[in-house]
């Protein structure tokens, strides 16, 4: 706004390069980022010089930057911390605030999309009304009443107008009527008004479901194969987007399984149970056609924990979840997806595991925000990847297990009765949040955040990018809670409910990755 030319001991003398208003707040910068910067809402403008110059009085451009000097509110700048070529900045104008108000508050819309109404029909049929906007709503509705030969008062354009026109309190206006009535008819006004009533009903429908989305082919990687129409080819192999459900327990995998889902992973505490999960999907009447079961080692892994690795291998699963260099080369011959523990974050870490380990896809790192996560898919082929869109993230991981030592008299796994088997345990925390307890089978624990997280309202974002495969992760959920986030999510990536719509309905916490980051800014 200008810089200050004279520090005085009521104000603050400034040779303005814009205009100043009374109340407005202005700050005074040093240039020196580790000063806290004084500032203020101006109280008082005293000119500096006289108004009139040669006889003539200044015009409004002159006034608005000759020097003036600006005071404040008692004890609110303090003087001695602002020197004579401090820059001032205008930080607050509270006219220009309650006029950019005016422009949204309130419950009538302020913006209104022009409408483009049609009206077809001859005696003896329905009127015919089309309605379309710009971006390409369409609706159409025919009246109850047929049209009748009119002796006085036909549906002329400036009748039609007059009636399809009173759009006041709907967030559309008339733009154009076109009248392809072929003989003069009429129509009761009460059927007119119903017509307008139910047509902007419907494109108010139209407005609030999410758009579908068209994935359009771009020339990014070698792998996109042909294009044929501007869509990715079907050599591209790039289809339907995917569901994969990882579940804990074995009610969530009948309950997975009930809801249709194809690809599972089973992440349990004690991977004896593998076989069982194995089994029980296998001999599953809701089995789809070329699902599969894919389960998860344990994340960490130690020296002399071979067994673990080999009781997870007899579950003869389908394929396996690999966290870590030791299951990439322990499960070398079989199916494999890399989780996120593997930390691919760049282009070069995912073709490193994809490329050279052979792995069907592999999770990006939930370090990354969504800006960053798009910048990965496109820096690296989009097919490559599984992106987690709902978990309980993991908090922290430690060796000490809290079931040992407080549900057990004993002293580890040899003694301990293994309460972990039996027993959902939470910490609370000082908010009064419970974050579930899982152990693994070295009598690890990792602690879960209480609230489920999701990434629902950046999916639309990740399909155009080409995304095609997305996870969703379960806890605790008992079996209803497991078929209704399932159902969501189907119907979020069929484009029939928004991201926002789904977050607020199952009372997530809407964030993807560890932190939400520049998230804020992609909403």
């Amino acid at each position: 706004m200008g810089k200050v030319t004279e520090v005085r001991r009521d104000g603050v003398l400034v040779e303005l390069e814009g205009p100043i208003k009374l109340g407005d707040g202005v700050v005074f910068d040093a240039g020196k980022p580790e000063e806290r910067e004084e500032g203020g809402r101006v109280y008082e403008i005293r000119n500096a010089k006289s108004e009139i110059r040669n006889g003539k009085r200044l015009s409004q451009k002159e006034r608005d930057t000759r020097p003036v000097v600006l005071s404040f509110g008692r004890d609110d700048v303090d003087f001695s911390r602002v020197h004579a070529g401090d820059r001032v900045w205008k930080t607050s104008d509270p006219e220009l605030d309650r006029r950019l108000r005016k422009s949204f508050d309130g419950e009538q819309p302020r913006f209104k999309r022009p409408l483009i109404i049609e009206a077809h029909g001859s005696a003896g049929q329905p009127l015919t009304i089309i309605a379309h906007d710009e971006v390409g709503r369409v609706a159409r509705i025919d009246s109850s009443i047929q049209l009748s030969p009119a002796d006085r008062q036909p549906l002329t354009t400036d009748r039609l107008r007059e009636q399809l026109g009173r759009l006041g309190g709907t967030p559309f206006r008339l733009g154009e009527i076109r009248n392809f009535l072929t003989d003069h008819v009429l129509l009761p006004i009460s059927e007119l008004n119903r017509l307008r009533r139910e047509i902007v009903g419907e494109l108010e429908a139209q407005r609030s479901r999410p758009p579908r989305w068209t994935l359009q082919c771009g020339v990014r990687n070698a792998e996109c194969g042909t294009i044929e129409g501007g869509v990715r080819s079907a050599e591209c192999g790039i289809g339907e987007p995917r569901l994969t459900v990882l579940v804990r327990n074995l009610p969530q995998l009948e309950a997975a399984l009930h809801s249709g889902a194809q690809t599972l992973y089973c992440d349990f505490e004690d991977p004896k149970k593998y076989r069982d999960a194995v089994t029980q999907f296998r001999n599953s009447a809701f089995r789809t056609p070329h699902s599969a079961i894919f389960v998860a080692p344990p994340r960490i892994f130690k020296m002399g924990e071979e067994w673990t690795l080999a009781q997870v291998r007899s579950s003869e699963a389908d394929g396996y979840l690999v966290r870590n260099y030791d299951h990439l080369r322990f499960f070398g011959q079989d199916r494999r997806v890399g989780d996120y523990t593997l930390n691919i974050a760049n282009a070069l870490s995912a073709d490193y595991f994809k490329n050279k380990f052979g792995l069907e896809r592999v999770t990006a790192s939930y370090d990354l925000n969504v800006s960053q996560l798009e910048a990965l898919l496109q820096a690296a082929p989009p097919d490559w990847f599984e992106v987690t869109i709902h978990q309980h993230m993991p908090m922290f991981h430690m060796e000490h297990c809290v079931f040992c030592a407080f549900l057990s008299q004993g002293t580890d796994y040899t003694n301990c009765g293994r309460p972990c088997d039996r027993i959902n345990l939470k910490l609370r925390d000082r908010v009064g949040a419970e974050h579930p307890v899982k152990a693994d089978v070295g009598c690890r624990n990792t602690v879960f955040n209480s609230q489920a997280q999701t990434g629902a309202e950046f999916v639309s974002g990740m399909l155009s990018l080409g995304v095609r495969h997305f996870r969703i992760e379960f806890l605790n959920e008992d079996a209803a809670q497991v078929i209704q986030t399932i159902e969501k999510y189907r119907q979020l990536l069929k484009g029939e409910i928004s991201g926002q719509q789904l977050w607020r309905e199952l009372r997530l916490f809407n964030q993807l990755g560890v932190t939400r980051g520049q998230m804020a800014g992609k909403s």
